[in-house]
């Protein structure tokens, strides 16, 4: 890939130019699966791993105090309509390496697509990690918030992980470094995945496929697959769900602007392709804050809620 760079008039985040795709004010709806979302201050596309080692550490000396926002496929997350400051370092298209290393062991890239790695297990024979197609989002972004589905989680399977941290160096790290639990990861401050190891099982490949297409029929039976959404977008509660919960606080089919609590699947939230992020969140909100009132369950969002707001008067809470 050929560097691109588009001079603004704030400093750069590299004092030189990496071999990798960078520009500045590049708008980032179009990078995620809701379909929203303002401009990145500056968005870095790495050529390779090695690229990405030289960016972080020229930036490390550069610029150490513009933040770094690590994006994947953008499934699962919601920019506001001020965009993100500082720097974007966008890996959906790259370090999407996968190998099949002895037995029943596979190495992924963080930047491959949860879908390829399950479609590549099966066809290697392997396993185990058929719930992966569901999800979608890449490898990296699975292994930050242990996704799953249909009752399969993606850390319970990892041998190790491979990091990178703010100044370049990486690391080979174990699960036991990190603390896990329901679609939550805590682990190294200020390091980023770049790939893992999965162990699997042995099986057989025309099983593990069909096993794939069956889990995809379902999820297009059960979810609003046609419109931009970024799937579900709360977590379930112990003991619930809570597509249930915000359909029995009668939330569902609710609408702000062009974004609605889809009448299909209530833990969705969808849009005709004009919403405003602002709606989006505006929706996040109300639905968790309805249900804390009626049934005293506070959700809490499975999505990432990043960047600024657009304007000044729009409301400031997170959704943490």
């Amino acid at each position: 890939m050929m560097a691109e760079r588009v001079m603004d008039s704030a400093p750069g985040p590299f004092a030189g130019v990496p071999r990798g795709r960078l520009e500045a004010r590049v708008p980032l709806a179009g990078l995620t699966s809701w379909r929203v979302g303002g401009p990145a201050d500056w968005l870095y596309q790495p050529a390779d791993l090695d690229d990405l080692v030289a960016a972080l550490r020229d930036h490390a000396t550069h610029a150490p105090a513009m933040p770094v926002t690590f994006l994947g496929l953008g499934s699962n997350v919601l920019i506001r309509d001020g965009g993100i400051e500082g720097l974007v370092v966008h890996l959906s298209g790259v370090l999407n390496d996968r190998c099949h290393l002895d037995g029943d062991r596979l190495l992924l890239g963080a930047g491959l697509a949860c879908a390829q790695a399950a479609r590549f297990g099966a066809r290697e024979g392997l396993v185990g990690a058929e719930f992966l197609a569901g999800i979608p989002g890449t490898v990296g972004g699975a292994l930050r918030m242990n996704a799953g589905a249909w009752g399969g989680e993606i850390w319970p399977l990892v041998e190790s992980v491979t990091t990178i941290d703010g100044r370049g160096n990486l690391h080979t790290r174990n699960p036991a470094d990190y603390r896990i639990g329901y679609r939550s990861v805590h682990g190294p401050e200020g390091e980023w995945f770049t790939g893992c190891i999965l162990q699997l099982a042995a099986g057989d490949s025309a099983t593990g496929t069909r096993r794939i297409r069956e889990l995809l029929r379902e999820r297009a039976d059960r979810q609003p697959l046609g419109l931009p959404s970024c799937g579900s977008v709360f977590r379930n509660p112990e003991g619930d769900h809570a597509a249930r919960l915000i359909e029995a606080a009668g939330l569902k089919g609710l609408r702000r602007g062009s974004a609605e609590i889809s009448s299909k699947h209530a833990n969705f939230i969808t849009h005709d392709g004009h919403a405003r992020a602002a709606d989006i969140e505006w929706l996040l909100r109300y639905a968790r804050d309805v249900v804390q009132r009626q049934f005293g369950i506070r959700l809490k969002p499975e999505v990432r809620v990043l960047g600024r707001h657009a304007g000044a008067n729009e409301e400031s809470e997170g959704m943490a």
